[in-house]
């Protein structure tokens, strides 16, 4: 029996510095027994459960399911644990796979050399058996095997995600630095944003935030577009039970109101590439979109502006960027009344750029890159965004 069989225990790999939001959110889609461990969140569920998180969870990256654990000082141990496993009961010899790894504090020191020595123990067990071997691909295989070392404790994991859960399947054009996914989901529920005032990303690129939003709006479940699974390939796999919970929230998807959400860019090929974007998923065509910079913006008033504005990383930027953020700061101030803007940024010292004061900050990474998000609340009359005290 496999070790996820016996313990119907996962672990769910989750974004830098959102740990805790993950962990909320697998309790909300059926988890148990949650534990927060660096860059996861260790759960109980069982196989529907799995399914159901997989398929509409936004904040994860992946869902492993340990096959087997053991104690790993040399690569003679990897080989042997390898061979435990009774492979052709997970995936057919005509199969491709591939084997992401890491490796911490343990005897065995690179993770590629780890990674080969495993693929090597799999393609001999199935030579062993069939006097032939599957095929490994790099690109798009049909099994991601996962190995992860840490002070010679060992774990083979199966990714029930197959690709990385952030890719969502609408965003094939990209523009310059943007967004994951999940970072941007991460943003939209910290901002509780329920949709009763209009929201607007006045810089919104290729429309990460815009497709984020329209897709929690109208309850389109996170892999919607999505065509494979690695879940499939669990022994124990229901092929019936999921299809009831795909169409179970499938039907739950509403339309949304025009209007509801707009972005604007000042590049109009960035704007084409929004529409490419957004296009891939229902009532798209309720988006609106446009190309101008947010200084030519009258008004915005009583909404929620969620932008993630250019933040220098090229030399000789950063005083073209804060004045950027310091025009913005200004906008918000003088053009948004009752607006609560959520302006995430890469660089943590332009906060100040903005001039504003800010009522929450939390720090949130994108990709590598260690960002801050900060909160200002843009107060009618008397009671107008104050000025930050620098």
């Amino acid at each position: 029996m496999l070790e996820y069989q016996s313990t119907n225990q996962f672990f769910a790999q989750a974004p830098g510095q959102m740990e805790a939001m993950c962990e909320e959110e697998l309790k909300e889609l059926g988890a148990t027994n949650t534990r927060v461990a660096y860059r996861g969140v260790y759960f109980t569920a069982d196989l529907p459960t799995i399914y159901r998180i997989n398929y509409t969870s936004r904040l994860l990256s992946r869902v492993l399911a340990p096959l087997i654990s053991f104690h790993c000082a040399n690569t003679e141990a990897l080989i042997k644990a390898a061979k435990k496993i009774k492979w052709e009961k997970i995936f057919p010899v005509d199969k491709t796979f591939s084997i992401s790894a890491s490796v911490a504090k343990s005897a065995i020191t690179n993770s590629l050399y780890a990674s080969q020595v495993l693929k090597d123990g799999i393609v001999d067990y199935f030579r062993d058996i069939y006097g032939k071997r599957p095929d490994v691909s790099t690109t798009d295989p049909d099994v991601r095997l996962n190995l992860h070392i840490e002070k010679d404790k060992a774990v083979i994991s199966l990714d029930t995600s197959g690709e990385s859960l952030h890719k969502r399947g609408y965003r094939l054009l990209a523009g310059d630095a943007p967004m994951q996914e999940t970072l941007a989901a991460a943003i939209l529920r910290i901002s509780k944003w329920d949709g009763e005032k209009p929201l607007w990303d006045p810089m919104c690129g290729s429309g990460t935030f815009l497709c984020e939003a329209l897709m929690h709006y109208c309850r389109i479940p996170a892999q919607y577009l999505r065509k494979k699974f690695g879940f499939v390939y669990l022994p124990g796999y229901d092929k019936s039970e999921w299809k009831k919970i795909k169409e179970e929230y499938d039907s739950r998807i509403r339309p949304l109101l025009p209007g509801l959400i707009s972005g604007s860019d000042k590049s109009q090929r960035v704007i084409k590439v929004a529409e490419e974007n957004i296009s891939r998923l229902p009532y798209s065509e309720n988006v609106k979109l446009g190309g101008h910079p947010f200084s030519h913006v009258k008004e915005f008033k009583d909404g929620i502006i969620i932008a993630n504005p250019p933040y220098g990383i090229r030399l000789g930027e950063i005083e073209e960027v804060k004045q950027l953020y310091k025009e913005f700061g200004d906008f918000i101030k003088q053009r948004c009344p009752g607006t609560t803007a959520f302006i995430y940024t890469g660089d943590p010292s332009l906060r100040k750029s903005i001039g504003l004061k800010t009522s929450l900050r939390v720090p949130l990474v994108n990709g590598k890159l260690e960002g801050v998000l900060f909160r200002i609340d843009s107060y009618e009359g008397s009671r107008k965004a104050k000025y930050l005290n620098n």
